[in-house]
Order: C-alpha cells, then structure tokens, then sequence
C-alpha cells in the first residue's frame, strides 16, 4: 500500500500564479496557464513539476533535469533544457522556499496529535479562538496562548506562560517562567526557562541561587528540537526577533541575542553573553560568558571566542580570531608539518 504522505499538496496551481507568488518571472515563450503540480529536486522532478537551481555545481542535473519548471538565476536561464521552463528571480532558494509555502502550508507546523481530548487545561488559563490543545498537553494556571496557536500533544505550558498568535509548540517541549511573542515554532521537547546554572560556590559547598528572571522569546523566532535556554537571574534571557534557532542548542542565563541571529546545533552560549543583531554562529561553537558579539559578527564552527567579538568580524579556531589570521595559522602549521615528514623525521614527536 502505497503511503499518502504526511502534508498535504494544495496545488496544483497554473504557472503564472507561482511565478507571481514567489517573486519570479516567466521566460520569453512560457506557458503561464502550464499546470504546475508539485514541488520537487531536480534529479527528482516531473513533466508537470517545479524545482530550482541556486549552486553552478548542480548544473548537469539541470542540464539533464525532467522537471517541467525550474527557479533559476538569469545567468543560468539559458541553461535550461528544452520543454523546461524558466522561472528566472535573483533568489532561486528563497523562490523555492516560498513555493513550498504556497503547495505545503500546513508543513510549516510538524503533526504530533489531534484534537483536544485529554488535554489538562487550568480554569483560569485563557485562550483566544482557534487555539488548538493536543492529547496530553498541560497547560497551568494564569497561562495565555493567542489566536490560532497549537500546543501539540504531551507539551507542559507553566504557570502565567503567555503565548502570541500563530504560534506552535511541539510534542513534549516545556515553557516555564517565558513570554512568547507572535508565529514563534518551538519544536519537539525543547526547555524553555528552566533555572540558570547558578552556585555561591564555597569550601562548605555550593549554594544554589535562586533563578528569577524570565525568558522573552520575540516575534517570528524558530527554537528547534531539545535546546535549552535558561531563564535570567535577575534580569531576562532574550532571544530577539527573527532569531533561528538549531537542534540541540544550550543558551545560559542572562544571554541576550539580538534580531535574526542564526545559531547552529550544538552551539553552547555562556551566562551574560550578548549577541547583537545579524549574528552567525557555526555549529559546535560556543562562548565563554559575559562577551559581545558584535551585529554581523560570523563565529566558525567549533570556534570559541574568549573575548569580545567586534561587529561584522568573522573569527574562527579556539580560541577564535580573525578568520584570515586562523586559517594562515593552519596552512602553516600543514607546512610545517610536511616539511618534517619530507626530512625523514618523525611527524609527531
């Protein structure tokens, strides 16, 4: 038995109307009232199906493609085969992104349950109309979730947790001490707000102390599955507008980051850091605490600066700097190692 698939397709939709909905043009000759049917990859696509090409190194598949339309850049628009299609934009990905959007809506939300039965919902939390409550899912006392959000299935909302419009909050996850702005994705089993790591630390032992700031997670901002962001001591741990947010990420207390940051998995940021606006941070990379990381600033994967990060900087190595000092560090020491092999001598001793 074949299996239906876990999204559903809202297509199909004639090819004028994609090209208008992701911001591309048709090329000279094509077929606006063509039947576009699905989205797919270029090795994959049919006859009757769109895809896109933003990498020349995929230029064979698309020399090669069957698809019937394909997003492309202009340079590459007369690389197109013959009985394809071009939808020629500046922004092929960002074209296909927004394609997806208009044939898979309901994909941008992952399916964990279904209606509201046997959720645990506290008399004195409010919920706007068209809140959707899962199987399984607690929400506490003096919580608020907005219009049209989703708390899916065995997901805990605490006490006086608010939650914006348009928002969704995946299987298992829990949001403690946190406010939400408006069409925030929190996925699958992430821990919101949750104490700092916090110690008086003394030779009679280390005294716990107590954790009393907030989370405050802005509009638009994506969390993904089983990262952690501790709640502030005292004042609040931030997560600014926009902000994207790996699998597996550890925020610490007190850290502020600023707009549309993105954050790879395995990224851990220390207590009292601040990321301004438009950071960049590679995956397996981390900070020391109570360091800036300046707007624009790119920090590599497995880099870990120990010291402030000036704005538009890219820094790489542990511990980082500047990323053309680090790689010249590397390509000598590659030098200097083959040199000593080339001797005769041993490379590691």
């Amino acid at each position: 038995m074949l299996h239906p698939g876990f999204f559903q397709n809202a297509g199909p939709f004639a090819a004028g109307d994609v090209a208008r909905a992701v911001g591309a043009e048709l090329a000279e000759g094509g077929n606006a009232n063509a039947l576009v049917t699905d989205v797919r990859a270029l090795s994959d696509a049919g006859p009757s199906e769109v895809s896109f090409l933003d990498n020349r190194k995929y230029l064979p598949q698309l020399e090669n493609t069957s698809a019937g339309f394909v997003l492309v850049q202009p340079a590459f628009a007369s690389r197109v085969p013959a009985g394809t299609q071009a939808f020629v934009t500046k922004a092929p990905y960002r074209a296909f992104a927004m394609a997806l959007h208009m044939f898979y809506p309901d994909a941008l939300w992952p399916k964990a349950g279904g209606g509201s039965v046997g959720a645990a919902i506290d008399p004195t939390a409010r919920l706007e109309d068209g809140v959707v409550i899962e199987p399984g899912a607690v929400i506490g006392p003096e919580a608020t979730i907005g219009r049209g959000s989703r708390i899916a299935a065995g997901a805990v909302i605490g006490y006086r947790v608010a939650i914006g419009r348009g928002c969704y909050i995946g299987a298992s996850a829990t949001l403690v001490h946190t406010l939400v702005g408006d069409r925030v994705i929190i996925h699958a089993g992430a821990r919101i707000g949750q104490d700092g790591f916090g110690f008086a630390m003394g030779r009679e032992g280390h005294l716990k102390v107590p954790q009393i700031g907030r989370v405050i997670i802005q509009d638009n901002v994506e969390i993904g599955a089983n990262t952690t962001i501790d709640r502030g001591a005292l004042k609040d741990t931030v997560i600014g507008e926009g902000t994207k947010i790996d699998n597996l990420v550890q925020i610490g207390h007190n850290v502020v980051i600023g707009r549309h940051c993105v954050i790879v998995a395995h990224t851990g940021i220390s207590g009292s850091t601040e990321l301004g606006d438009f950071v960049v941070m590679g995956g397996q990379s981390g900070t020391v605490g109570h360091i800036k990381i300046g707007s624009g600033a790119q920090v590599a994967g497995a880099s870990h600066p120990k010291e402030d990060v000036p704005a538009g900087v890219a820094v790489g190595g542990t511990p980082a700097r500047p990323l053309k000092q680090w790689a010249r560090e590397i390509a000598t020491l590659s030098r200097l190692a083959a040199r000593k092999g080339d001797a005769g001598g041993p490379v590691d001793d």
